[in-house]
């Protein structure tokens, strides 16, 4: 919900599949409803909220992958070239699960389960 769904158009023009969760859940649903709606359908979630890579945390969760966008322009036609970049170079580890956490500098991936840095 924290995301336009303008992106949903933006991605189908890469030949990218998605939805917006306003078009497939309630407004006031909870981000581990969302967690499981997306794992449950092989779906990985696209968000800027930091809350989806804290439920993984929190669950020791391999699925769903999650891509967090951490940029200040969310607009669609500003970053939509470079998503698409990046999820088709990180595709093998979002399939296995992952979190790709996506800032100006670079991609930074993670494998899921996430581990404690002390593990």
């Amino acid at each position: 919900m924290n995301l336009s769904p303008q992106w949903v158009a933006f991605l189908a023009d890469y030949a990218i599949e998605a939805i917006h969760w306003s078009a497939v859940g309630p407004a006031n649903a909870t981000d581990q409803v969302l967690m499981d709606y997306a794992r449950d359908l092989g779906m990985i979630v696209l968000t800027h909220d930091l809350d989806f890579s804290a439920i993984l945390a929190a669950t020791n969760g391999c699925k769903p992958s999650v891509v967090q966008l951490r940029f200040g322009n969310l607009i669609p036609e500003s970053a939509v070239a470079w998503l698409v970049a990046v999820l088709r170079q990180t595709a093998a580890e979002l399939d296995a699960g992952a979190l790709v956490t996506l800032d100006r500098r670079r991609p930074r991936i993670r494998i899921l389960p996430l581990r404690q840095i002390n593990e």
